[in-house]
């Protein structure tokens, strides 16, 4: 069985099972990070010397950190095409467009904006780099709105390991008080989303226990 070490509330977790429930594979999590502690013990380090989540073991193998890699695995070692392709070209290109979710939405969203918006006490909140950082942020989505209108998912026409590592950061986008641009493919990519039920799952998960007081 797959163990997973990780709270439900990190983003980067949340990918990992919103895959794992995509691929309908059993497996065992523990709450590991924020509140619960835990990612500093001597037995964790040995397991990630980073001390982050999430980590996975897969049976006997060695354990895994780092949420693209561990991704990544579980695609190769578990899915199928569409969603990850056995031929090189295709799987580059869903490659491609994870990557690029991962760079430019997921770095420019979570600390810019989401640590400001919710792990911020509102007395120490910059506006003005919320501002900055949807001035970033919104030609990324933007890229992705011209996608999305062409396409019914990030990498084309089917759902691909592209929308994990992108799809999962939306729940946060839409639903803390943002001034957000008009990018209707967007929203209802994110409307068919709320649909799965591994996304509403392990993705639509409460983050008020994030929230700075």
């Amino acid at each position: 069985m797959l163990q997973i070490w990780g709270r439900k509330t990190s983003s980067n977790v949340q990918a990992v099972m919103w895959c794992v429930g995509e691929l309908k594979l059993d497996y065992q999590r523990y709450d590991i990070g924020h509140v619960y502690g835990g990612n500093h013990t001597p037995e964790f380090l040995a397991m990630n010397p980073n001390g982050t989540v999430p980590v996975i073991r897969d049976g006997e193998n060695a354990p895994l950190w780092e949420s693209g890699a561990i991704l990544r695995y579980l695609a190769t070692r578990y899915g199928t095409a569409p969603f990850w392709p056995e031929e090189l070209a295709a799987r580059a290109h869903v490659d491609m467009w994870a990557e690029w979710a991962k760079i430019n939405i997921s770095q420019n969203f979570t600390g810019p904006i989401f640590w400001q918006k919710v792990r911020t006490a509102a007395r120490d909140r910059d506006e003005a780099l919320i501002a900055k950082g949807m001035e970033k942020l919104t030609p990324f989505l933007q890229r992705a709105e011209q996608q999305l209108a062409r396409h019914p998912w990030l990498a084309g026409d089917e759902m691909t390991l592209a929308d994990i590592q992108f799809g999962h950061l939306l729940y946060r986008y839409y639903d803390i008080d943002l001034d957000r641009p008009d990018l209707p493919a967007l929203a209802a990519y994110y409307q068919r989303l709320t649909t799965r039920p591994a996304y509403q799952k392990h993705v639509m998960v409460s983050y008020e226990a994030l929230r700075a007081r």
